[in-house]
């Protein structure tokens, strides 16, 4: 699932900088499918947009990892499922991608996201005048665009905006991915969130210097935001902020269901699903590159 809204954003852009012609369309509003990072992506890490999960490497535990932070995200993951969470091996997600512009909503439009943890995920927009399929497995990856009949292997901002949106989604905070990029979670304190409500917020510092914010109730226990900082086309930092809400309970998982992208304090983009799927066997051919345009399937 996704569960970094801006992960469909950013697709939506990286559509919108590589395919120019359904780009216009889309700036048109006639379409309004594309799927690609912001400046990251993929999205809907929607949700529980679970798109989102980093490949295990070997690496060792870090340090200096705060023990009040570790617990507050072991309460978290509890409330989630515990160990029926943590069983997930796939996910697969159908909703509504809206984006938005100068507070202001543009047409729905319909998505498919499948995940394969820990690094494998495929997500399909359609509309009215085809599919825009984008598939990363790992650092590598494909893009159809059915209405331009073009099939092109992901670049590398994509593939760089992957990486990000799984470092700052709930998947990797909860299954603990981070620690095999060496990275170090700490204890921030507790912020207003509403009348009569606070949220405790731990964050992930990487060796790179990357960091995000995560933001968890502190009565409920339920992730409630990601935080970080991003440079923009122009190359200004900007804050970047995914808001989960509308948790609902399917077997004994919790998850988002509805997840709304800020940029800059302005939001850009709300993901609703409508269906979430838990361990369905998704196939290798699901994902692997296609021979050519007429076999995506």
């Amino acid at each position: 699932m996704i569960t970094d809204a801006g992960i469909l954003t950013r697709l939506f852009k990286a559509g919108l900088n590589s395919l120019r012609p359904l780009t216009r369309l889309i700036l048109a509003m006639k379409i309004i499918f594309k799927k690609i990072p912001f400046t990251l992506a993929v999205s809907i890490s929607i949700c529980f947009l679970m798109f989102s999960a980093l490949a295990q490497t070997a690496a060792p535990k870090p340090a200096n990892t705060d023990a009040k932070a570790e617990q507050i995200v072991a309460r978290a993951l509890s409330t989630l499922g515990g160990a029926s969470y943590m069983n997930v091996k796939t996910v697969v997600g159908r909703g509504y991608f809206t984006p938005f512009k100068n507070g202001v909503s543009g047409d729905p439009i319909a998505f498919t996201d499948y995940i394969a943890y820990p690094d494998r995920e495929r997500t399909e927009f359609r509309s009215r005048v085809g599919r825009v399929i984008q598939t990363n497995t790992g650092a590598t990856g494909w893009l159809f665009d059915g209405a331009a009949k073009t099939l092109k292997s992901v670049t590398p901002d994509m593939v760089e905006d992957f990486r990000i949106s799984i470092r700052t989604s709930v998947e990797n905070l909860l299954r603990g991915y981070w620690r095999s990029e060496g990275a170090q979670l700490s204890y921030v304190g507790r912020r207003e969130a509403g009348v009569g409500r606070r949220n405790e917020t731990v964050k992930l510092t990487y060796p790179d210097g990357f960091t995000v914010e995560f933001e968890i109730g502190a009565r409920d226990n339920l992730p409630a935001k990601a935080i970080y900082t991003k440079k923009n086309n122009e190359g200004e930092e900007t804050i970047e902020e995914d808001r989960l809400a509308q948790y609902i309970k399917i077997g004994d998982i919790t998850v988002p269901f509805v997840i709304d992208h800020f940029s800059a304090n302005q939001q850009t983009s709300r993901v609703n699903y409508e269906a979430v799927e838990f361990n369905r066997p998704l196939p290798d051919s699901l994902f692997a590159r296609p021979a050519n345009v007429k076999a995506v399937r």
